[in-house]
């Protein structure tokens, strides 16, 4: 197969981080970059409404729709797995929460020998990526792409859902990316103007016209292309045309927590004895591509309460929804800008924890089975997500086949201290229900299994929860024998190879990872360029050597 075209940088997925680098290199006219994404252009109409997300996650739309092996810690059940699939990734069709974390998370990440990555260091590529339109201040940036606000048309639900966390005993929490993120508060979104401002909205829509920043679409990759230990090249699969392409510097793989690891394996990068199972030649021997997949596991719980100020499927309610439509497309306002989680909280299930271990979650619908199941009538429902999980799993290839899932398994709630730690976060549902706050609305559970010892709890917890969507670390930044990636980001073993995605977080953060994984894209885009500019740098005084010893003085 003949290289039918060369860029200086090829960036392979064009999720959250891929597109924070592809736009950050492109700045440069002088350097040539070329985005593969293998979904289609972010152009469907759910994906900037923000309602669209109860849409696109259950479905097919802009969706991969991936599931995980049976899960033991899930009474052996299937878990859903929906990654986006289209410009943008999952940032074109998730809930839109913007949460940074906590600053011990990227300490941890400092602390395990990755200079560079504490908080104070990553805090400035956050700030360069965000336009805060609430919070000036020096924890916050005005500038950058990424639009952040609360909700332009706040749910009433939200404030009662602040009241009763009060009532409750827990703080109160205005900015949970200021400071101090513990306690209740209303979430910030990535939303301008009334629609999702997603990473390719932010990143690359204001930035199409450069002639130096080519987007293919629909551009499946499929192996990497090497000479020796260099990664020189990328295969792919174009509407059913094989296709490859030619990289002068660097590829920079971002094709987040699943597909990463993937294409490394189909390309002959992992554990040795894996690869010569499936016949795949094994190119670099590097044992951790695939492990260390940690996610959090999340429960729902949804509660009837008769207002139509929440969302929900009832004769006024469709009458409701339809002057919603009209009213949205009409000012960009209403109900249809809701992400439905309009209210957070980072608790502590023990006041002695460094920090939280639990988030609860406001959603002013009935949720269920990540909305493949709904109620009839009016309602809402609370999450409790586990924010630190102890369970470790791993991704596998199905076959060598590029066209078929992994075999996906973050081995939930396979530690025993998970299981503990989520049964004490539906106590913390059941403390914030029962304040007068809520109260005052009736809520009635639609869940009848019995849930009063530990052991009842666990057995609906193992019965109903999934993941809240994050899954991070397959290909982790470190110097152990298990590391993918070192703090540069670069894969060990190899040249001109680097991975830019959430794959590479060493430990889970206790929040959406949507923020931090545009963090890591505007971190690497920094790398990358001082690298260019460090070897033309070189490049330059050999030259000037070389002259020297040819014309003497």
């Amino acid at each position: 197969m003949n290289l039918n075209a060369e860029f200086d940088y090829i960036v392979i997925g064009a999720g959250a981080a891929g597109c924070a680098v592809a736009s950050r290199l492109s700045q440069d006219p002088s350097i040539s970059v070329c985005l593969l994404e293998a979904g289609g252009p972010d152009t469907h109409p759910l994906v900037h409404m923000p309602a669209g997300v109860a849409a696109m996650v259950p479905t097919s739309i802009n969706n991969w729709q991936y599931q995980t092996v049976p899960q033991p810690g899930l009474n052996g059940r299937v878990g859903y797995q929906p990654r986006g699939k289209t410009l943008g990734g999952s940032s074109s069709i998730n809930a839109m929460a913007y949460h940074r974390g906590h600053p011990e998370d990227f300490n941890r990440w400092a602390a395990l020998g990755n200079p560079g990555w504490s908080y104070q260091e990553v805090l400035p590529f956050f700030k360069r990526a965000e336009h805060n339109e609430h919070f000036k201040d020096e924890l916050h940036g005005q500038h950058g792409p990424l639009n952040v606000r609360f909700h332009s048309s706040p749910n009433p639900f939200g404030e009662t859902f602040v009241e009763a966390g009060l009532q409750a005993g827990y703080p109160a929490c205005p900015d949970q990316n200021g400071a101090n993120m513990e306690g209740f508060g209303r979430v910030q979104v990535m939303q301008k103007d009334g629609q999702r401002c997603s990473a390719a909205k932010a990143y690359l829509t204001p930035n199409r016209h450069r002639a130096n920043l080519r987007i293919e679409t629909h551009a499946h990759a499929t192996r990497i292309i090497f000479e020796g230990k260099r990664a020189v090249g990328i295969e792919f699969v174009q509407k059913g045309v094989k296709r490859s392409l030619r990289a002068r510097h660097e590829l920079i793989l971002s094709s987040g927590a699943f597909n990463s690891p993937q294409l490394l394996l189909l390309s002959g990068v992992g554990p040795a004895g894996d690869l010569l199972k499936l016949d795949i030649p094994v190119v670099h021997e590097l044992p951790g591509v695939g492990q260390n997949l940690v996610d959090h596991i999340d429960y729902v719980h949804s509660y009837r309460v008769k207002s139509r100020k929440l969302i929900g499927l009832s004769l006024a309610g469709i009458w409701d929804m339809a002057k919603a439509v009209m009213g949205y497309w009409r000012h960009r306002t209403g109900p249809l800008t809701t992400n439905f989680a309009e209210a957070c909280a980072f608790v502590k299930t023990r006041s002695p924890l460094p920090q939280a271990d639990i988030e609860l979650a406001l959603t002013v619908a009935m949720f269920a089975d990540h909305g493949r199941t709904l109620y009839r009538g009016h309602g809402l429902s609370v999450h409790a997500c586990l924010l630190h999980p102890k369970s470790v799993g791993q991704l596998k290839l199905t076959s060598a086949d590029p066209m078929e899932p992994p075999l996906i398994d973050p081995a939930f709630l396979t530690h025993p201290d998970d299981i503990k730690t989520l049964i004490d976060g539906y106590r913390v549902i059941e403390k914030v229900m029962g304040t007068k706050a809520f109260k005052a609305f009736n809520p009635r559970s639609v869940i009848e299994t019995p849930m009063s010892t530990d052991a009842e709890i666990e057995q609906v917890l193992r019965n109903r929860s999934d993941t809240l969507y994050h899954p991070v670390g397959t290909c982790k930044m470190g110097s152990d024998d298990m590391a993918v990636v070192d703090a540069r980001l670069k894969v060990h073993g190899l040249e001109g190879l680097r991975v830019v995605d959430a794959s590479i977080m060493p430990t889970i953060i206790g929040c959406s990872t949507t923020a931090a994984t545009i963090m890591i894209g505007e971190k690497a885009a920094d790398f990358i360029r001082q690298d260019r500019e460090a070897s033309t740098a070189a490049s330059s005084e050999d030259n000037h050597e070389s002259s020297t010893r040819h014309h003497p003085a």
